[in-house]
């Protein structure tokens, strides 16, 4: 009778034990077709995007983050945006929407032959009118905004990921150097689509071809802008101007006019302190300042020594020497803000 007993007991000891392990290997299973079903309906969606970018609304974000456990197979970087606000020009939400799909594309096809890590990381964005309830989950309640979701983060308010407005100071470049530092993956180059179209340059070679024997015939007759001297020299003022403000820094950078505050989102700063980046508007503002002294000492050495009056000379010289210390000293004033580095004059010993 014990032993009877035994063998039933270690009978159902075995039978427990299968189906515990069972039961792990089938939620495991189901686990791994559950993640690989997540991984190819948001292949399929990104798929139908021109620029690989998904759009989600809140059935989405519970679907492919809450609902998803952690950790989950893939990154998603989400863009925020509202329709409502595309009217306001400082928040820049139509040109980042536009550099932000502009990296998705990229990242899609330097990544062609690595079907890994293409499904490592989705490009998303929700919109404010059809994800309300998305936005507060996120606590999202200033745009621009972009935040990574990694595959660990449960909390959908964690703002580790949150790109910072540093991150896209310089649109796609700067978000593509984000996301590689963060996700580890490779976005590659950027690649933007061609300026011109095949038929719009098609077009712009047929005129060029037309009008060359009138060109040709106005230039022999000395009839244009060229001979102009006016041209010439509103085209020097321009090419200095644009030189000491810094534009071909602001164009390679692709440097904003302005940004916005991170205290307070209704403000804009136009003056950035610090010496790793300038902003368009203050470089426009500095060669302003530069354009101006350059320009009265033009006046000064070709119009003034013309005037026969030594008095008019003398006022007019000497305002030109006021305008003149002024506008440096502003410069030097907005370098030492920047900077932290101070200009100080050092005077001739005998004049001490």
């Amino acid at each position: 009778m014990r032993s009877t007993m035994a063998v039933n007991t270690k009978l159902i000891s075995l039978l427990f034990l299968l189906a515990t392990v069972s039961s792990v290997f089938s939620s495991s299973f189901s686990d791994s077709d559950s993640d690989s079903d997540l991984i190819n309906e948001l292949v399929s969606l990104r798929s139908n995007s021109e620029s690989g970018v998904i759009h989600l609304d809140d059935h989405g974000i519970s679907k492919f983050l809450t609902s998803a456990s952690t950790p989950r197979p893939y990154s998603i970087l989400v863009f925020f945006d509202a329709t409502q606000l595309h009217s306001k020009n400082e928040l820049r939400l139509q040109e980042l929407r536009r550099e932000f799909g502009i990296v998705s594309a990229s990242f899609l096809a330097n990544n062609n032959n690595n079907g890994s890590n293409r499904n490592k990381l989705f490009f998303c964005e929700i919109e404010f009118s059809q994800a309300q309830s998305s936005f507060q989950l996120f606590g999202v309640n200033a745009l621009p905004h972009i935040r990574l979701v990694s595959p660990l983060i449960s909390n959908l308010r964690d703002e580790s990921g949150q790109m910072d407005q540093s991150d896209y100071s310089r649109l796609a470049e700067s978000m593509a150097e984000f996301v590689e530092q963060r996700t580890k993956l490779t976005v590659g180059p950027i690649q933007r689509p061609p300026l011109l179209s095949k038929p719009q340059i098609g077009i712009i070679v047929a005129l060029i071809v037309i009008s060359t024997p009138f060109i040709i015939k106005r230039i022999l007759k000395g009839e244009t802008l060229i001979h102009d001297r006016r041209l010439w020299l509103s085209g020097a003022i321009f090419v200095y101007f644009f030189s000491v403000a810094g534009t071909m820094h602001n164009i390679i950078r692709k440097m904003p006019m302005f940004i916005q505050d991170r205290n307070d989102p209704n403000k804009l700063v136009f003056f950035y302190q610090g010496s790793g980046m300038q902003l368009g508007a203050e470089g426009f503002a500095v060669g302003f300042l530069y354009t101006v002294v350059g320009l009265l000492l033009a006046f000064v050495t070709n119009v003034l020594v013309r005037v026969k009056n030594l008095n008019a000379q003398r006022l007019i010289m000497l305002l030109a020497l006021f305008v003149s210390f002024w506008a440096v000293k502003k410069v030097v004033y907005l370098d030492n803000w920047k900077t932290g580095y101070g200009i100080h004059p050092y005077w001739p010993s005998s004049w001490r």
